[in-house]
Parts: C-alpha cells; structure tokens; sequence
C-alpha cells in the first residue's frame, strides 16, 4: 500500500480551498428553507439567489427568472424602495417569504461645464441615429445567455483616478441631465481596456454619438458591463471573452470633456453600481 506522504496531504488542502473558493464565488448557499441570498442589499447592489430546483421566484409581484440549477439574480437600481418582497414557490408547493432591507444611499451633485452645446441639446438632424444607438444597446442589455459567465468574478476594467461615481445627478453646461449611472475612471489615451469578467460581445460599435467607442458584453442571466469612450474597439460581436481580455483602449469619444472610460453594469434594464462587484481599486 502507498504511504501518503507530506506532499500529497498539502496537494488534498489545496484543493478543497480552491473548491471551497468556487462554491463561495458562484453565489449563496441555500439555508435550510430552500432560499439563499449573498450579495449588496442596497440602491444599485446585485444579489445572487439559490432556490431548490423547478422553483418559482417573484420579487415586488413580478417572476424572476430561475435557471435550470436553481440559481437566479436579483438587482436594485438607483432609486430602488427601501424594502422588497421576495417569494419563492418550491416544487413542493412550501412558499418561502423574505422581506428584503434595502440600504438608501446619498448620491453625488456632479457639474460637468465646457460640452459641446450639441452634446448636451441634439439638434434634430442626429436625433435618429441616437434613436438607433439606443435601441441597439438595449436589445443587447435584455439578452438573456443561459450561462453564469460572472461565475468568473469581476476586476477593474482599467486603473487610473475616478472621476465620476454611479448615481450622481448631472447638471451639463448648468443643465440638469439624468443621473450618472457607471463609474468613471480617468486615464490617458491608449490605455488598454479589459473585460472586467468573462462574456460574450454584443456590441461592438466604434462610433455612437453619446458613447463613442462602446463595447457590450453579455456575462450571462441578463447580467452585462457597458464600456464607452472608447478610443479604440478591438473585439467583435460574438466574440468570448474572458476576464482580462483587453477588448479596446481608452479615450474621450463621443460626450466626454476628457479622455476616461464610462464602465456600467446592468441586469437587463436595471443600472447596477459596477463599483459594489470589485474590491477597492489598488495602485498596482
């Protein structure tokens, strides 16, 4: 019989910890009602959820999608209620009930100045091609890939100093706009941009007339990261990408007073705060 050896017991730990780590970064465990939930509980959290197989899911009275594994996803946007009913149906007929706290959050009053004028008022001549860009982005944002690609986790898309926070009301040329619903981040022109996890293109347009440069990609479950301002768009749609994947380089495209790039995050049509997926951003 073989003897075990110092080696092989240090190979067996390593790989329970890194077991251990998967379960962890693919989402909640379920408790002993059949329900598990992980994630930000608060104006533009994401929250993981795992139910018992063939369960039905519906938060606030509207079905949530549960996949074939029982996991599904949940999202709040900027100005989510500070309570949400969660009710899931298991296949045995059991309902299980969650009143949800939804933690309130103060948003920045950001004033951006020297913009084109028609950048912040479209003359009408353009108003189509805005119209076209829009519709594109939003049918990629309901895709809806039946693959937990996110299971991989989620980085920076680049380093450099934020210069703009998710939530934050916009007043442009002493206008006020629509809330800021990404993070942005300054850096110079050229500086490689990265998948922040893994996914697929959807889109991958080099020139929209707000965005510029913009990239898409679908990270499964209607999860999916918005990259613009792009200098340069060097991925196509259709194309796997994984975390890391360098998919163009930033720049000041489209409405942009300077060179940064504008990462958002979106479950299908509710803007999520891409900042609350990654740890703080580190000098290196």
């Amino acid at each position: 019989m073989r003897k075990w050896t110092k080696t092989d017991f240090l190979v067996i730990l390593a790989l329970v910890l890194a077991l251990a780590l998967i379960g962890k970064a693919r989402g909640a465990e379920m408790s002993g009602d059949g329900l598990g939930l992980k994630g930000s509980f608060m104006q533009g959290g994401l929250v993981t959820g795992r139910v018992t197989p063939g369960s039905r899911v519906e938060l606030d009275g509207d079905p949530v999608k549960v996949r074939a594994d029982g996991r599904f996803l949940i999202g709040f946007g900027r100005d989510a209620k500070r309570t949400a009913k969660l009710v899931a149906v298991l296949p045995d007929g059991r309902r299980v009930s969650r009143t949800l706290k939804v933690k309130k959050r103060k948003y920045q009053v950001q004033r951006i100045n020297g913009l084109p004028r028609k950048m912040v008022t479209p003359p009408p001549a353009v108003m189509k091609r805005i119209r076209a860009d829009a519709a594109q982005i939003k049918s990629a944002r309901l895709a809806d890939t039946d693959r937990a690609l996110f299971d991989s986790g989620f980085i920076w898309p680049v380093k450099g100093r934020i210069s703009g926070v998710y939530g934050s009301q916009r007043i442009l040329n002493g206008k006020p706009r629509r809330p800021h619903f990404g993070v942005d981040v300054a850096a110079p022109v050229g500086t490689p941009i990265v998948s922040t996890a893994d996914g697929i293109v959807r889109v991958a347009s080099k020139d929209m007339y707000f965005t510029g440069g913009t990239v898409l990609v679908d990270h499964g479950f209607g999860l999916n990261s918005v990259y613009s301002h792009l200098d340069s768009v060097i991925v196509k749609p259709g194309q796997r990408v994984v975390q890391g994947t360098v998919i163009g380089t930033l720049g000041g495209t489209g409405r942009a007073t300077g060179p940064h790039l504008d990462w958002r995050v979106n479950l299908f049509l509710t803007r999520l705060d891409p900042a609350l997926l990654v740890p703080p951003m580190t000098a290196d």
